[in-house]
């Protein structure tokens, strides 16, 4: 599996998601610049966390613009995997790639803590090393984390099995809705959570729950 991760001014975790990539055996990973619309031949593309382009206007919303996502969204819809983490989610909702939006938290204020989520399905290409009902150790860090998206799409993504991740046990830190903490697409090849599994790799961090998240993408691909 090649990983192509995008690089755009104002990402943070741009290296971290790079180097969890490289942790799934057999695989290899490289930056994406933002500027460039050239995706090298990559198998799969991840958007990482941080501050793209300032969070100006609105979080993800010039990131969408850049020339590198036209090229993500013509390989999304040819059915390339994409995961979008933290930022990278607030910029797929932007452009159009998942439903909903990532709104403010309802505290208002930044959160940084580690949260339990749960497996809502397993079998798929990001989950496909996971179980139904499994619960993962996995970092968040945002102020605009709140999954928000209309009843009726609401029921869509439950009734359609769009939602692939939940907040357990109470644990929602932010306020999105029905607990969500991570959803696809319809056809099921495009990813966004607000946890940070790339974060969640290593030992010393205190989990390696998140790394299930890309060694699931190789498999899948594979």
């Amino acid at each position: 599996m090649r990983f192509g991760v995008v690089r755009f001014p104002g990402s943070c975790d741009d290296v971290d998601a790079l180097l969890a990539c490289q942790r799934v055996p057999g695989a290899s990973a490289q930056l994406l610049w933002h500027g460039d619309a050239d995706l090298h031949g990559v198998e799969a593309v991840v958007i990482p966390g941080g501050f793209s382009y300032g969070d100006y206007l609105r979080v993800g919303a010039i990131a969408r613009f850049s020339p590198v996502m036209e090229s993500v969204i013509r390989f999304a819809e040819a059915g390339g995997l994409v995961l979008g983490i933290c930022n990278g989610f607030q910029v797929l909702c932007e452009a159009g790639l998942l439903p909903g939006a990532l709104l403010p938290n309802v505290n208002r204020r930044f959160i940084c803590r580690q949260v339990n989520v749960e497996v809502v399905r397993a079998r798929m290409p990001f989950s496909a090393d996971m179980a139904d009902g499994e619960v993962l150790s996995i970092p968040v860090k945002h102020t605009s984390g709140r999954y928000y998206a209309p009843a009726a799409v609401l029921e869509s993504l439950e009734a359609d099995g769009q939602i692939v991740l939940r907040y357990a046990h109470d644990a929602n830190p932010n306020g999105s809705s029905n607990d969500i903490a991570g959803v696809t697409n319809a056809a099921g090849n495009v990813f966004g959570l607000m946890p940070h599994p790339e974060h969640a790799v290593e030992p010393l961090s205190g989990s390696v729950d998140g790394l299930k998240i890309f060694t699931s993408m190789a498999h899948a691909h594979g």
